[in-house]
């Protein structure tokens, strides 16, 4: 009871004091406001005029709790009559004028004109309408009549057009802000000193973040003594910054983020005030000046994605009042400096992306007050200092990633009571992953990928982790089914490229929060039993030893692959119903059956199907409906029988179809020409027939890169006419070198979310290859192995973008075509097994690039092209009776010829001088020609045209008889 007696006398205590300071308060306003005079009455109109101009409505990008309309309150009749005491107007206390506007944040509509009811205000000092939506109206001129203006803030207020020159009259300006997000106000080019004149020298603070200047800055900024802030941010200013800025007596903050700016850093004097400087992603370069550590004042240092380079001066340990220093994406290089550990107020360092090299020194230890720690993408090498992580009792974030650090993980890891995220990605570190993590309750994030990390995983993980990164390891057992069920707020795991064994525990599956799991390439055995995942976007198991049944995975699937196990089963209908699933990879399993005929219909969402090697067997189903955004179509390696469906015509999007390696029998699909994106096209290995060029029914592939029609049944010839309108691969569309995609073995993997992930395999120089990171300027045309006839089109002269060109094994006659020295870019060149005859073209010397080269079984005749790169070929990538005998006698006559004798050598006997000149070379080149001539003999013999023979003798006794 004593207690409740307590409380209320205290209450009572509160309540009389604020009642006596209300009171007061009351009593003081109502005293000022009695001395002070009223809002004179064309003020009041004034105002309410300028209320009339715009409408009221809440920015988007603004909380409506920070924002309210403090003009929809001005009102005269039923409430305050006195404008003075309107919400945003402060008048003078004299005579009454208002003399201040604060409309920042006041929901403004609407159009500021030139004839706005604010220009007959001529007493305002202080103006500030930021945050408001003027509708992209140009800036009126009428802002330089308010000559008694010192502040002036327009900031985010979207005016676009011009800043008007007659700002420059407002030479009593002491702040200036006409900061815009979106580039709608621009000064016109060089002339950005007309804006702001060296009459402004009363400006002290002046901010054009996000204005379009598109000039250097003017000298004339270096006369503005009053100076104390200047922000330029992402202003496209260029050329060399003036260094008499940065000598500017008062000047405390420069901030030049994100320009064109050149040049290199002053020296910097003793009496600098500077305390905030930021040349952050601009073009500077040199080094940081030894007088930089003049800046006592200094609390934020970022210069981060410039030119910089150099060490990093001793003297930066001077900036004692130093919290933030960012020196990321420079050329900085050596040692960190000893005296960093003398800026004792840092809280964040981000040295990440340049060349510092050496051991982690243990003096950043001391820096005790760091909350984030960034040193990735260096030289860093040796052992984490256990020290250094002793006194970081306050770090939040460790980012170490992508050096060379190498030992074991100190188990003082799990002192860092107050982190966060670590990053040890793409070092060296070695043995098992320490359990002291474990007690790290406020951890959410740590990656420790690409290192060379063994052992099983930890028996428990902090309850607070929400992300796991440890692929690409040696990391092996099976995941602890007990532990992982505590992680209930996992969302992300990844443990790829590994040699994990076992099932995959039942726990993880039962995850709620799981949404990102990836467990490529290991050795997890058992079945699958992803049903549970309740809120799984995204699921990959490639590479592992999976069986058991193929399960439909959760709705909320958009990336689910499991290809390379041995699933078995056939594929559920219920996949068609994945409305979100985006990719869908399957394949070298051993799934068999037909396809659900409802991917064609309801499967509306994939971009990517992948069933490559599987044993699927029937017709090829109906893969596009209306609305498809299918991109890749993979069905190659499988059983399936019967003709391509033409509903394909819907899959608009479609880039890369591969049916090759099944038993489809149908003719060329004239019809896929009216795809507008198809870049890669396979049907090798099938049973397609007929011809592939209709006089009247082909115009050609715009955007095709690789087509393969190899090991069919094709006829017929090739018109003139036949490449014309090939653009892509005649160079006239070009993707600038990037990547089509990762190539694997197999055929093609597919395309997903803006990159591309394709795959497949080609004869490139001889060789049927998987390739790897291939670009988009790959492009193959591949017709071997079919029974094409007719010559070679001159036109395939234009197509001057082809890599690989394989037209062996077929029946084309006639001369290689003069215009394929046009091929510039060519690096395989296959038309062996074919009729062709005449000469070689010395016109093929100009392919420099050509890498792999066979024309053998042909009926060519004449001497190889010399003097290119076509005479750098084997005679083998020739070979074929009748070919150049001529040149094949040349060759070996040369190489036969004796070699000077050295005049060091001395002959001390009468066996030596017999030896002379005969070494294992002389040896060696004799079998050679032996062979080419037992080889060419046979042939002749068993061919029963022993006349050639006479002919090389001839040619032979001919040459011998001249000497």
């Amino acid at each position: 009871m004593n207690r409740v007696n307590q409380y209320l006398m205290f209450y009572m205590v509160i309540h009389a004091c604020c009642c006596f300071f209300v009171s007061a308060h009351s009593l003081e306003k109502n005293s000022s406001s009695s001395l002070s005079a009223a809002c004179l009455p064309h003020q009041s109109s004034i105002l309410l005029q300028l209320k009339t101009e715009f409408t009221f409505q809440m920015p988007t990008q603004f909380d409506s709790s920070d924002t309210y309309p403090k003009m929809k309150y001005w009102n005269i009749e039923g409430g305050i009559s006195d404008c003075c005491f309107w919400d945003g107007v402060s008048c003078d206390t004299a005579s009454g004028y208002v003399i201040a506007l604060d409309l920042s944040s006041s929901w403004l509509y609407g159009p500021l004109t030139s004839n706005s009811s604010l220009f007959r205000l001529p007493h305002l000092q202080k103006l500030n309408l930021a945050f408001n939506d003027f509708g992209t109206c140009t800036m009126p001129s009428e802002f330089g009549k308010l000559s008694r203006l010192t502040y002036l803030n327009l900031s985010s207020s979207v005016f676009s057009g011009s800043i008007p020159y007659e700002i420059s009259r407002l030479t009593n300006l002491m702040v200036l802000d006409l900061s815009a997000a979106a580039h709608h106000l621009y000064v016109r080019e060089g002339q950005l000193g007309r804006v702001i004149t060296q009459n402004m020298t009363n400006l002290r603070e002046l901010y054009l973040d996000g204005t379009t200047l598109s000039s250097p800055v003017p000298e004339i900024f270096g006369n503005l003594s009053s100076l104390t802030h200047l922000s330029l941010r992402s202003c496209h200013l260029l050329g060399d910054l003036p260094k008499n800025i940065f000598q500017l007596p008062n000047l405390q903050c420069i901030d030049l983020y994100n320009n064109s700016l050149t040049g290199y850093l002053p020296e910097f004097n003793v009496s600098s005030r500077i305390q905030y400087l930021s040349l952050a992603q601009d073009t500077f370069y040199g080094k940081l000046p030894d007088s930089i550590g003049n800046l006592k004042s200094l609390n934020f240092l970022d210069v981060r994605k410039s030119n910089f380079s150099g060490i990093v001066p001793p003297s930066l340990g001077n900036l004692s009042q130093l919290s933030k220093l960012d020196l990321s994406d420079n050329y900085f290089n050596g040692h960190l400096p000893y005296t960093i550990e003398n800026l004792a107020k840092l809280t964040v360092i981000s040295l990440s992306r340049n060349r510092f090299s050496g051991g982690l020194p243990s003096s950043l230890g001391k820096l005790t007050q760091l909350k984030e720690l960034d040193l990735g993408y260096n030289n860093f090498s040796g052992q984490v200092p256990a020290s250094l992580l002793g006194n970081f009792t306050q770090l939040q974030y460790l980012l170490l990633y992508n050096n060379s650090l190498s030992g074991q993980i100190p188990s003082s890891f799990g002192n860092l009571t107050q982190l966060v995220y670590f990053n040890l990605y793409n070092n060296r570190f070695i043995g098992s992953i320490p359990s002291s993590l474990g007690k790290l309750t406020q951890l959410k994030r740590y990656s420790l990928s690409s290192n060379l990390l063994d052992g099983e995983l930890p028996i428990s993980f902090p309850r607070s982790i929400m992300h796991i990164e440890l692929q690409d390891n040696r990391l092996t057992g099976s995941i602890p089914s007990t532990s992982i069920a505590n992680v209930t707020l996992l969302s992300y795991l990844d443990l790829s490229s590994n040699s994990f064994t076992g099932v995959i525990p039942s726990s993880l599956f039962g995850l709620p929060s799981l949404t990102y799991l990836r467990l490529d390439y290991n050795q997890f055995t058992g079945s699958l039993n992803i049903s549970n995942f309740s809120n799984l976007r995204y699921f990959s198991a490639i590479g592992n030893n999976l069986s058991g049944p193929l399960l439909v995975p959760p709705m909320s699937t958009w990336y689910y692959s499991v290809s390379g196990n041995r699933l078995t089963g056939s594929i559920d209908p219920l996949f068609c119903t994945l409305i979100h699933l985006e990719y869908l990879d399957l394949s070298s399993n051993n799934l068999s059956g037909t396809f659900p005929e409802c991917f064609g219909s309801s499967a509306r969402s994939l971009t990517v199907l992948n069933l490559r090697s599987n044993n699927f067997h029937g017709k090829m189903p109906r893969t596009c409906g209306n609305g498809s955004q299918l991109t890749t179509l993979d069905l190659s390696h499988n059983q399936l029988q019967g003709k391509i469906p033409k509903s394909l015509t819907e899959c608009e999007r479609l880039d890369i179809l591969n049916l090759g390696h099944n038993q489809m029998s149908d003719s060329f699909p004239f019809w896929l020409q009216n795809s507008s994106s198809l870049q890669i096209l396979v049907l090798s290995h099938n049973k397609f027939y007929g011809p592939i060029w209709r006089p009247h029914n082909f115009w050609g592939f715009s955007y095709l890169k690789i087509i393969d029609l190899s090991f069919n049944d094709f006829t017929g010839s090739l018109s003139a006419q036949y490449f014309l309108n090939w653009t892509f691969m005649a160079g006239e569309k070009s993707d600038d070198g990037d990547y089509i995609g990762t190539f694997n073995a197999g055929d093609f993997i597919g395309t997903f979310r803006g990159g591309n992930y394709y795959s497949m395999t080609t004869m490139n120089k001889g060789l049927q290859m998987g390739l790897v990171k291939v670009l988009s300027i790959f492009v193959c045309i591949d017709l071997s192995n079919n029974r094409f006839h007719g010559e070679i089109p001159t036109t395939i002269g234009s197509l001057g973008a082809l890599v690989v060109l394989n037209l062996s094994s077929n029946s084309f006659t006639g001369h290689i075509p003069s215009s394929m020295r046009n091929l510039t870019r060519l690096e395989s060149l296959d038309i062996s097994n074919n009729k062709l005859s005449g000469e070689i073209p010395q016109q093929l010397n100009s392919l420099t690039f050509l890498g792999y080269l066979n024309m053998s079984e042909n009926e060519f005749v004449g001497p190889i092209p010399q003097g290119g790169q076509i005479g750098t070929f084997q005679i083998l990538h020739f070979w074929e009776l009748g070919i150049m005998w001529s040149s094949i006698v040349k060759m070996c006559e040369i190489t036969l010829s004796p070699t000077p004798k050295s005049p060091n050598i001395n002959v001390t006997s009468a066996d030596d001088s017999i030896m002379c000149g005969f070494t294992w070379k002389v040896v060696a080149i004799g079998y050679g020609c032996g062979v080419v001539f037992g080889v060419v003999g046979g042939h002749v013999i068993i061919s029963r045209r022993p006349y050639l023979m006479w002919v090389i003798f001839r040619v032979i006794t001919q040459r011998r008889r001249r000497r």
